[in-house]
């Protein structure tokens, strides 16, 4: 008995050890800006508490510049787009630039000095003016101006409508493999590190605004439920009840936003705003949806996409966290159906179906949890993001619909009528004859082109975990995923990490399945 006691003991030591050996950087913003509607500008003011929770001492701290990467042909972002004729088209039709600058770092009261990497101007390197400790805490503040760029990649303005995204000078994440401070990527998504929010958006009172987080403006924030509210229940294109706007020339908008890994915003003079609630297990969140009213007219079912994929992923990993799920209306993009950020997500779908602006919606609203609770290195293994997503949202697809977005309608009618599973059986059957050289887990930067990234990191990924699904049987798989969400919910799991909780609830060796992540050609 002795000796089973000691056993236990040790064994829970080394549990304990392991879980407290885990460590991850914490930022705090709070972030002034103001919007500037005739030179499409920011004006800004930050301020961050940076911890160290680290075992390491911090001289320095890289920060990602994001706006700094539209500004030339020379950066990482202009230099991939001009790799093939479809980018160097997009490239030559991009003529209002953008850029970060004014900046002026202190550290705790003290002038900081900011070194930028000679290889890429939107990273630069903050030399602090004492070394940060283990367990430390400093202060860092700068304004910021920004020369918000024609809308290309992400962010940036068509006209007046604004979506202001990686806006805000942010540190890069540090964690047990180092530093990760690359630079911008039109093809190649994220990595962040967790912290709250506390944004001021002052801008011209005319304007609607969604955001990640909570609006604490109490006025504002019921003229959009009441609105929203109105526009669902009469199934309107336009606001049926009119935005009255302020008599002041402008407003400031306030956004909390708890335990998240970035912040966006978007604004328009025109969204048409809906508004419902989703009820969870335990509580009610709010919906809201913003879209144009000259935009897809499926939108009007908007609310309805949002709480439904909501509710899916809910069942798929855990209940959503967060006190309010939002999805906006942007332009139409090139080469992307949306862009996810915590709380509220970006769809550039125009001409999208019923069946796929569900699904665009879905699968963005999907990143709250992959991408947003499991915070994963997007740039170096951007399957464990996208691909894992895309098997969730081909998955909904076929319990809703019986519908696949690479498809389309080109699936026949006798093959909807199928079970679920006997759909998606099909279906990937399918997938599987599409070539796809490139292995799952190569570097976003490394790919050559759109088209391969989004064949390998997306559907080759998702056929990949279809393939641990029928492996270890459906209801194992989604306890070892529901298992693998609940251990590294806020956090940043690698390859690794996952595998080992893989390896532990499967109770054998998955070195089989994990090796297929780089493995050439077709699984």
């Amino acid at each position: 008995m002795k000796k089973l006691i000691a056993a236990i003991a040790c064994f829970t030591t080394i549990n304990v050890f392991a879980q407290n050996n885990y460590w991850q950087q914490h930022v705090n913003y709070k972030i002034n800006v103001t919007l500037n509607d005739q030179s499409n500008s920011l004006k800004g003011w930050e301020e961050l508490q940076y911890t160290n929770n680290s075992p390491d001492q911090l001289s320095f701290i890289w920060f990602h510049l994001w706006e700094n990467a539209y500004k030339n042909d020379s950066t990482a972002f202009s230099k991939q787009l001009l790799r093939d004729k479809k980018g160097q088209d997009r490239l030559a039709k991009f003529k209002d630039r953008g850029f970060i600058d004014s900046l002026d770092f202190t550290v705790d009261g003290v002038k900081a000095t900011l070194e930028y990497d000679p290889q890429n101007i939107d990273v630069a390197k903050l030399i602090l003016p004492k070394p940060l400790q283990p367990g430390g805490t400093i202060k860092i503040q700068t304004p910021f101006y920004i020369d918000i760029p024609q809308y290309i990649s992400r962010s940036g303005h068509d006209g007046q409508s604004y979506m202001i995204c990686q806006w805000y000078p942010k540190p890069a994440v540090y964690d047990r493999k180092g530093w990760h401070h690359f630079p911008y990527l039109d093809m190649g998504e994220f990595y962040s590190e967790y912290g709250n929010f506390d944004v001021n958006i002052t801008l011209p009172s005319q304007y609607i605004v969604g955001a990640t987080g909570v609006l604490q403006n109490a006025d504002e924030l019921n003229q959009y439920k009441k609105m929203g509210a109105s526009n669902v229940a009469s199934g309107s294109k336009k606001n049926s009840i009119r935005y009255i706007a302020s008599s002041a020339a402008t407003k400031t908008l306030n956004y909390k936003a708890e335990n998240v890994l970035d912040f966006a915003w978007f604004a328009d003079k025109d969204f048409v705003v809906r508004y419902d609630t989703l009820q969870l297990a335990n509580k009610t969140i709010d919906v809201f949806t913003y879209a144009h009213p000259d935009g897809n007219k499926n939108w009007i079912q908007s609310t309805d996409y949002v709480k439904s994929g909501a509710r899916a992923y809910s069942g798929y990993f855990g209940d959503y966290p967060y006190p309010v799920v939002q999805a906006v209306e942007g332009p139409k993009s090139e080469n992307s159906g949306g862009m996810e950020y915590p709380m509220i997500t970006l769809i550039t779908s125009p001409d999208a179906s019923e069946q796929m602006l569900d699904a665009v919606i879905t699968h963005e609203v999907g990143h709250n949890w992959l991408m947003g609770i499991l915070a994963t290195n997007e740039r170096e293994h951007g399957w464990m993001d996208e691909g894992i997503n895309t098997y969730y949202q081909f998955r909904y697809e076929a319990e809703k619909y019986r519908f696949n977005s690479i498809f389309g309608d080109q699936i026949p009618k006798e093959v909807k009528q199928k079970s679920a599973p006997e759909f998606q059986a099909l279906v990937y059957n399918a997938l599987t004859r599409i070539p796809m050289e490139t292995p799952i887990d190569t570097p976003s930067e490394d790919f050559q082109s759109d088209d391969e990234y989004g064949i390998v990191v997306y559907v080759k990924t998702a056929i990949w975990m279809y393939y641990l699904e029928q492996g270890l049987g459906k209801e194992n798989f989604d306890k070892i995923m529901k298992d693998y969400y609940e251990q590294w919910k806020f956090k940043h799991p690698y390859p690794e990490d996952m595998k080992a909780v893989f390896q532990k609830d499967a109770g054998k060796d998955m070195t089989p399945y994990f090796d297929l992540l780089n493995k050439k050609g077709n699984l």
